[in-house]
């Protein structure tokens, strides 16, 4: 079953992703944030594909850590969408850093939180891990699982359970193999995009789902 997300944001939000890809485009001249050639379509390519993420929500007062933001991607677009979660944006790459973080302040997010240095480097803790076409996920499961923190206060059936989420595209079987010889008690779930978002674009590509076994009894 498809679902629109900008469907569920109010006019507010939906200008705020409007100027966020505005200043994603001028940024991009300066700083290499996304491929020059999506910037004719930012609304597809790079919102809606983040945006992918809250087909389901996350719960209020949660944190979530995206791993190797780049021009913020899919940090800003949930942090506009979710303002009562906690948004920590992480990029080892400074001058990308300082784009995001003055693109958040105009936008005016008080929920986002750029940070630069490593993934390994980073020393909070987080409910979720997103990330976009980073790193493998054997990477990007380490990284979550040294910082994780599986109980979330008032946990409901339309939010996502604890864990990783990312944004994929291609044959992933290798890298869920990968993953699952370096962590056998993980659960894994994809979610096609295609059918989901009703957008030929995203015919090829995966929201993957990664949790441990035991998430449920944290929850």
């Amino acid at each position: 079953m498809s679902f629109d997300p900008f469907d569920s944001l109010t006019e507010a939000q939906r200008e705020k992703l409007r100027d966020y890809a505005r200043m994603l485009v001028r940024f991009n001249r300066r700083v290499n944030l996304i491929s020059p050639e999506t910037e004719g379509d930012v609304r597809t390519r790079h919102l809606l594909h983040s945006l992918s993420l809250t087909a389901r929500t996350f719960p209020s007062g949660s944190t979530i850590v995206d791993w190797g933001t780049g021009g913020g991607l899919p940090a800003i677009p949930l942090a506009i969408a979710g303002p009562e979660v906690t948004v920590v944006a992480v990029d080892s790459v400074g001058k990308k850093v300082r784009a995001v973080r003055t693109m958040a302040r105009r936008l005016g997010l008080d929920n986002c939180f750029p940070w630069e240095g490593r993934a390994e480097a980073w020393s909070g803790s987080a409910h979720y891990s997103v990330s976009r076409a980073t790193a493998p996920l054997a990477d990007l499961w380490r990284w979550h699982a040294r910082v994780a923190v599986s109980e979330v206060p008032g946990i409901e059936d339309e939010h996502w359970r604890p864990g990783l989420l990312c944004l994929k595209g291609g044959d992933l079987s290798d890298e869920i193999a990968d993953l699952r010889s370096e962590a056998p008690d993980v659960d894994v779930e994809q979610h096609a995009l295609r059918p989901m978002l009703d957008d030929p674009y995203f015919a090829e590509k995966a929201l993957v789902e990664v949790k441990a076994a035991d998430v449920d009894r944290f929850t």
